[in-house]
């Protein structure tokens, strides 16, 4: 990509393949976990979950290690030994025959597709600056919106044609494609020059600022208790919709409905975050979060755990609002007291939400029971510790 005119297109294009891997990986299995896992023999009905949260794990671990290998190794072969990865694991679940071993490759999946994702990234941060950035990465967020949006869809219809594990052929292909593009179009954006060491004790002093801090570690949690909320979702929304209310043919609209409520307040967040400030929104937003979850609960009581379908849409798609206004929001301002050491800070901080949500979000969607109360209690006591620790964070602000 050396004519920088009309190939920076390319290289947007580029960028936004790498980011929207996790998306897609994510949001077009949720149609097929059900089939899955009763084909691979899980006993219980919300082992299907698994699938969802072993990627995450492997996300989880994959932040912590990839951003700092970048920074010593260089942009191009460390999202190439990640694609590898992702390569492994996908083919590991493409000839699963029984329900750990998709488990172990989702994982090794995850942990493979947390190098596109973070260190795309940092290839922007290292050509572009300013303006010529935030053009890049407003068209990467535009993709990652849409992800979401057409990805269970494009899971329902190779259920309709074809068996699940073409999902999967699907991944690797467009993993291959990935890196072939990246191989041969794209140049190392970082030079041996600016290269740093590798070091395992900066990582660690990191961690420890990043803990001692109650700015950067109050809001990380906040982070992850609220993206936690959003891992029950994602890990029960098949059983929910399409089972419980028998929504099966519309799941994907359904998904595609909820998707776009966070999309929305993304697109909203940067002009409300110039008026209000990002501590004044955040808590707004949250208030609202907590304040509806806490009466949907008493409302999904009412109904015996099943609510009329418009209702529980409605709810959600306001939730959803209200969260996409704080995962970024929530994530900025645990990074502001880390200038001097971002890099570092951003892979902690990055990983231990990620942890957080993984643990809330897993154990309370294990706690799915045929009803909407597990899903609606969890959102409400999440969002309850989030209003407590970023409250706390916020006395205690040096």
């Amino acid at each position: 990509m050396r004519d920088t005119g009309k190939l920076s297109v390319e290289f947007i294009l580029l960028v936004a393949l790498l980011n929207a891997m996790v998306a897609m990986s994510i949001d077009t299995m949720l149609p097929a976990i059900g089939s899955i896992a009763h084909e691979l023999g899980a006993v219980d009905p919300n082992s299907r979950q698994f699938i969802i949260t072993t990627f995450f794990g492997g996300l989880t671990l994959g932040t912590l290690i990839y951003g700092p290998w970048s920074d010593s190794l260089g942009r191009k072969p460390t999202i190439g030994f990640g694609l590898a990865i992702y390569a492994l694991g996908t083919l590991i679940c493409l000839f699963s025959f029984n329900f750990p071993m998709i488990l172990i490759g989702r994982f090794i999946q995850g942990f493979g597709a947390s190098a596109p994702r973070i260190v795309s990234i940092a290839m922007v941060r290292d050509g572009q600056a300013g303006a010529a950035m935030a053009r890049v990465m407003s068209f990467v967020m535009m993709v990652f919106m849409l992800v979401p949006m057409l990805a269970p869809s494009i899971g329902t219809l190779v259920l309709i044609f074809a068996n699940w594990r073409f999902i999967f052929l699907g991944f690797l292909a467009v993993g291959v494609i990935a890196g072939l593009w990246l191989w041969l179009r794209q140049d190392e954006t970082l030079p041996r020059d600016k290269r740093t060491p590798l070091a395992v004790s900066n990582l660690l002093s990191a961690a420890g600022e990043v803990l001692r801090n109650p700015i950067a570690m109050g809001y990380t949690v906040a982070a992850g208790t609220i993206f936690g909320a959003f891992i029950v979702y994602l890990g029960t929304s098949q059983q929910v919709f399409a089972e419980l209310y028998g929504q099966g043919p519309y799941f994907a609209l359904w998904f595609a409905f909820f998707a776009c409520g966070m999309a929305l307040a993304m697109l909203a967040n940067a002009r409300l975050v110039m008026r209000l400030g990002m501590r004044k929104l955040s808590k707004l937003s949250l208030r609202v979060f907590v304040v509806l979850a806490v009466l949907f609960l008493c409302v999904s009581l009412f109904y015996n755990g099943l609510p009329p379908l418009w209702m529980m849409a409605a709810y959600l798609f306001v939730s959803f609002f209200c969260s996409g206004l704080l995962f970024g929001n929530f994530n900025a301002i645990a990074m502001e007291p880390m200038g001097r050491i971002a890099g570092m800070a951003a892979a902690i901080i990055g990983s231990l939400s990620s942890l957080i949500a993984i643990v809330t979000g897993g154990y309370i969607g294990q706690l799915y029971n045929g009803t909407v109360i597990p899903m609606v209690a969890g959102f409400a006591g999440l969002g309850l510790v989030t209003f407590a620790v970023t409250e706390w964070a916020e006395r205690h602000r040096r």
